[in-house]
């Protein structure tokens, strides 16, 4: 019997990324990479699609590379969502437990989520909800540890974090996925497919930042309980680095590019000159960082740190800058349940989380815990996303 495969599709303004994994050989080993493959990024800015056609282009050759690397044919992906156009939105709503004789039930739950999402339309205009995130229940004001389900009360409240896209960025996104001749299986907020995968549990109950630096965004994901309570996207990236680099010793991009990774030898540019550069654009790109925390009190209150991921996280200072400007504990993330020979890193997180979520999905048979998550083919999750938490 043919094993399973997974396809994750993350796109980003440099590199289009794909990933095919498959579960191994029995049922307890971890979900193995048995392709992946990469192309550069066509018609795309800020990590939106400006030209669908190109898009289409970089897509289907990363397909076909980590086609013939996994020797499978690609029919259909999980699709990472990221870009300054991914943002969110908190709702509250309350209804009565009449109905359901004064008891919490699966329908009431779905209830009050739906009640959620239609009280936060009024400030989406031209923007699609992909997730709706419960982050506490209440039942006659009191607050619910766990699971509401069973039981008994007047009225059942929550609290919902909303991610949302603008749906043009969605639409078109989806358009050049298929253009390339795949099925859009599923789509998610990039930076929580990457924590599918890069974070623990432990560092997600005791509360954790996770940063993407890429080429043209700064992507953030803050978790604590277990759950993500907050996603913001900057429109900032490594590329800054690079720019500030080439306009200070007036080079070309593509030397700046190589000084920024170490990779000239015999130049005349100090390391200390290049030290400076770099530092303060991280500095101001981790102050963003630093300030969103404070917006929403959690500033110097995550025990897990900040865990650093994509492009910039190579820089050889991104973790000591962060640990200076956040004062919280700073580390450089990895791909968990991966062997050491992978030539996969950090910097495919997003492509790889997809296929963690499509696997878990598909593997969850009865136990409500994915069937009950989504929503739809293009819902992702609508409730309770701790159920995808390693």
């Amino acid at each position: 019997m043919a094993r399973r495969v997974y396809t994750g599709i993350d796109i980003g303004t440099y590199h289009v990324k794909v990933v095919i994994a498959a579960q191994g050989e029995n049922s307890d080993s971890p979900l193995s990479i048995i392709g992946s493959g990469t192309s550069a990024s066509r018609g795309m800015r800020h990590g939106y699609i400006i030209d669908t056609k190109e898009a289409a282009r970089s897509v289907r050759e990363a397909l076909e590379r980590a086609s013939s690397a996994a020797k499978v044919k690609v029919r259909s992906a999980r699709v990472g969502l990221g870009g300054v156009g991914l943002d969110e939105v908190r709702s509250t709503a309350e209804i009565s437990l009449t109905q359901s004789g004064g008891i919490v039930t699966d329908g009431t739950v779905e209830r009050v989520l739906r009640e959620s999402e239609k009280k936060a339309a009024g400030k989406l205009v031209n923007r699609t909800i992909i997730h709706a995130i419960p982050l506490e229940y209440r039942v006659d004001g009191a607050k619910v540890f766990g699971k509401p389900n069973g039981l008994q009360g007047t009225k059942l409240a929550v609290d919902t974090l909303i991610i949302t896209m603008l749906s043009q960025h969605q639409e078109d996104l989806i358009e050049a996925i298929e253009a390339a001749g795949v099925e859009v299986d599923g789509v998610m907020a990039s930076p929580l497919a990457a924590s599918l995968v890069t974070l623990t549990k432990a560092q997600k109950a005791a509360g954790v930042v996770l940063a993407n630096i890429g080429a043209e965004t700064l992507s953030v994901a803050v978790f604590e309980d277990d759950a993500p309570i907050s996603i913001k996207v900057f429109p900032t990236g490594s590329g800054d680095i690079t720019e500030s680099i080439a306009l200070s010793f007036q080079i070309p991009l593509s030397e700046a590019e190589s000084l920024k990774r170490g990779g000239v030898t015999g130049s005349d540019i100090s390391e200390k000159r290049m030290y400076a550069i770099v530092s303060t654009q991280l500095k101001e790109m981790y102050t963003l960082v630093n300030a969103h925390l404070k917006s929403i009190g959690r500033h110097r209150l995550l025990p897990a740190g900040i865990v650093i991921t994509g492009g910039g996280s190579g820089l050889a200072t991104s973790a000591e800058i962060a640990r200076a400007i956040l004062k919280l504990p700073s580390q450089i993330g990895q791909i968990g349940q991966l062997p050491r020979s992978s030539s996969v890193d950090a910097t495919w997180a997003v492509a790889y989380g997809l296929c963690r979520w499509a696997f878990a999905e598909d593997t969850s048979g009865s136990s409500h815990t994915l069937g009950e998550v989504l929503g739809g083919a293009f819902d992702s999750l609508k409730r309770g996303f701790r159920s995808l938490l390693p």
